[in-house]
């Protein structure tokens, strides 16, 4: 018997070294460590692509192709995934995507964090006529559903605005969104209650969609918030995404126990999952400082309370008591990354801008500046509030995606934080190359085939004849994430050659252009 099987396996391997042989294909790349995404070990191999396909991968030497493309010396893996990305409004400015496509991202998902073009098919098919470098997933978001109904104000729907908001998703759905995300820090998100977005979920899982969730909080109520995260997934029956999974104080080096939740959500029988990008900052807007009530109603109403100045006392009382919950002294932590309103302060932190307007360095006068800025239209923020160990565990954790939670950055403008240029590169140079936190392959299957899971990518995210060939072809040694806090425009070195769809984007460490990025539609997709 085991003569037999030994046997037919070698037949096997002839027929499809034969196959190869007569098989000419549009690229070959040769001589390669092939990452395969799977987490399995490398080992050497040629790809073979045809149109926008892999074909054969192994011993390709007999093969001829339209072009070679050596890889010796170099790791070939699947394209990466960035499940948490913004991309909504950079399209048309930056179409070919630079900061993704230099840190080896050939997808995106958008839409995250509740905010999301409601009209999907509207939205794909302007993606559509614009040609993008990367393919592009979107989620419909929760904050953007609840505005076009119901405003910004602080109310609950009444059944038949329920319904309406219900029937937005599930169009959304049906044509093409790959989930349903929320961002209860945000207005108008942050008034909704559970049941509200229990109930929106559910109309997302009726088309096979994901629950992506920025949570209501990241800091001393964290594990309330991955407790309501879980339980939206539990009662609308659908695979759950923890965006950003991180904590600040006064909860620092908890992350073990908030892994722990989602095992026993796990065990449960839940498909909960977390993303992550590989930093001890966070980026937002100025206005999550504020207090949820001041923000009812949008900005002219915010205003209108500040300039009241019994309620402008009340706001500054209630963020001196906010501080002292997080144990800070000072917001020296908060970093502004854009101010239309005043550019001269991008880089600076809230401390630093307080005492360059001459007033002494205290909570109650920062926050005097905070509203300041908040009364000329706010800012883009960069929040130094994470722990490095934290950072790693997560890292670690197997169910955790690496993403940058970044839209597509033109180059030079503010002082962004640097996981929109290099989250994918440092997770290879410093947790994989430096640190030693996590395998190299165990780091490629969590940007590649474990987003393509989770989101129905449907053959994405793995280097197996059949799938798509999104492709990245880097140096494991030189590979490195060069943004910075203080110089944050620099894009990520090391890959040589990107694909996209089959076709070459990045040649020879260059972005030539290309812009073959497709559209990729969810499991509920309905073709009208």
């Amino acid at each position: 018997m085991l003569r037999k099987r030994l046997y037919t396996v070698f037949l096997l391997l002839i027929i499809a070294s034969v196959g190869y042989a007569q098989q000419r294909f549009d690229i070959i790349l040769k001589n390669g460590k092939i990452i395969d995404g799977a987490g399995n070990p490398w080992f050497y191999g040629d790809v073979g692509i045809v149109k926008d396909k892999i074909i054969g991968i192994g011993d390709l030497s007999k093969s001829q192709a339209a072009k070679t493309i050596d890889a010796t010396g170099l790791i070939i893996a699947p394209g990466f995934i960035d499940v948490h990305t913004h991309i909504e409004g950079d399209e048309k400015k930056t179409p070919t995507a630079d900061n993704f496509i230099y840190d080896g991202v050939t997808t995106v998902i958008t839409g995250n964090c509740g905010s999301s073009n409601i009209n999907i098919a509207q939205y794909f098919k302007q993606l559509e006529s614009t040609k993008l470098s990367v393919n592009v997933a979107s989620l419909i978001g929760h904050n953007d559903v609840r505005e076009a109904v119901l405003g910004k104000a602080a109310v609950t729907p009444t059944a038949t605005q329920l319904l309406k908001m219900q029937g937005i998703v599930e169009q959304a759905m049906r044509d093409g969104a790959v989930g349903f995300s929320t961002g209860l820090i945000y207005t108008p998100g942050l008034y909704s209650k559970t049941p509200e977005v229990i109930a929106l979920a559910k109309a997302s899982a009726k088309y096979h969609g994901v629950y992506t969730s920025h949570m209501r909080n990241e800091t001393d109520k964290i594990f309330d918030a991955i407790a309501e995260a879980i339980d939206i997934g539990r009662q609308a029956n659908m695979p759950v995404e923890i965006s950003h999974f991180k904590v600040g104080l006064p909860n620092w080096n908890c992350s073990a126990d908030m892994i722990a939740m989602v095992e026993k959500a796990r065990q449960e029988g839940l498909d909960v999952t977390v993303d992550q990008y590989p930093y001890t900052a966070s980026s937002t807007t100025l206005n999550v400082l504020l207090p949820d009530w001041l923000q009812d109603g949008g900005h002219d109403s915010v205003l209108k309370r500040l300039n009241n100045p019994l309620i402008h006392q009340k706001v500054v009382a209630e963020m001196i008591t906010d501080m002292q919950r997080r144990t800070r002294q000072h917001f020296d932590y908060a970093v502004v990354a854009h101010c239309d309103g005043d550019p001269s302060i991008n880089g600076k932190n809230i401390m630093q801008i307080n005492m360059d307007k001459g007033r002494p360095s205290t909570i109650p006068n920062e926050i005097e500046t905070i509203l300041d800025i908040t009364k000329a239209g706010s800012a883009s923020m960069v929040f130094h509030g994470l722990n490095e160990d934290d950072v790693t565990r997560i890292l670690q954790y197997p169910l955790t995606m690496v993403a940058s939670d970044s839209g597509i950055r033109l180059f030079g403008s503010g002082v962004p934080h640097p996981r929109g240029y290099g989250s994918n590169a440092r997770v290879l140079a410093y947790y994989v190359r430096e640190k030693g936190a996590i395998r190299l392959e165990d780091a490629i299957r969590k940007m590649t085939s474990l987003p393509a899971q989770k989101f129905h990518l449907t053959n994405r995210g793995l280097l197996q004849p059949g799938m798509f060939a999104d492709i990245v072809i880097f140096d494991a040694g030189s590979v490195k994430d060069q943004s910075t806090f203080e110089h944050p425009h620099a894009y990520s070195t090391g890959f040589k050659y990107v694909l996209v769809n089959g076709n070459i984007t990045v040649d020879n460490f260059k972005h030539i252009g290309t812009r073959k990025g497709v559209i990729l539609r969810g499991p509920g997709y309905q073709q009208k």
